[in-house]
């Protein structure tokens, strides 16, 4: 248990470097007051445009990324059949730590990019597939919708489904040939469950003006209109 409330707790830590308000602030932006005012890779995008959205992306990936790294070297290594465990807890607390951050006032961002470092790190340690579905199931949406919101709804519940049929199919049995215990795939498709309804919750407005007709288009290498 220990080892879960650790994982957790490494990860909302590092949830906590806000990618999009540190960029904002060197650019003398204060992103959380500009556009949607949401602390996330879409607002910067449509406030400072490509660059600043791809460095935004690539940091709160790379958080959650390393997070997940530090529980690997401290639970992973010795434990390989309960890494996909260990991952999970930490993914969960860097999404936590990045939409809810204490030093903010607890505003922060939808945890979307946090959890695209999570899928990376599924695709690098168990199968590419990971990365390829993480890739289709947001982009192909974009190019058809070019509404983020729905993207990222469908990328999430994209990833819920592919774990969750991996997992019964045998593919979490990493590099190290150790297969996880049932119990312990069915601790992992809770927390996704649950990292998935929160998702649509901090989407919560967006899915309101969807069924309104009112949500936002945003384009990446076009100018977008800000609020």
């Amino acid at each position: 248990m220990i080892e879960r409330i650790v994982s957790l707790l490494i990860g909302y830590a590092f949830g906590h470097i806000q990618t999009a308000v540190m960029y904002g602030k060197l650019k003398g932006v204060d992103i959380r007051k500009v556009g949607s005012g949401n602390a996330g890779t879409t607002n910067t995008l449509r406030v400072l445009g490509p660059k600043a959205g791809f460095i935004v992306l690539l940091g709160d990936m790379l958080k959650c990324m390393a997070a997940i790294f530090i529980s690997y070297l401290l639970f992973g290594r010795q434990h390989p059949e309960l890494q996909i465990l260990y991952m999970t807890y930490t993914a969960a607390g860097a999404v936590l730590g990045h939409d809810f951050p204490l030093h903010l006032h607890f505003k922060g961002g939808k945890g979307i990019a946090c959890t695209a470092g999570y899928t990376i790190h599924l695709g690098i340690v168990y199968h590419w597939s990971f990365i390829l579905m993480g890739l289709i199931s947001f982009f192909l949406p974009l190019n058809i919708f070019h509404i983020v919101s729905v993207c990222s709804l469908c990328y999430y519940t994209a990833l819920l489904i592919m774990v969750i049929i991996c997992g019964q199919c045998g593919f979490f049995f990493g590099k190290f040939g150790a297969f996880p215990p049932q119990g312990v795939l069915i601790e992992v498709y809770i927390l996704l469950a649950l990292l998935t309804a929160l998702a649509y919750f901090q989407h919560r407005g967006n899915i309101k003006k969807l069924l309104q007709g009112k949500e936002r288009k945003t384009y990446i290498f076009k100018k977008n209109k800000v609020d």
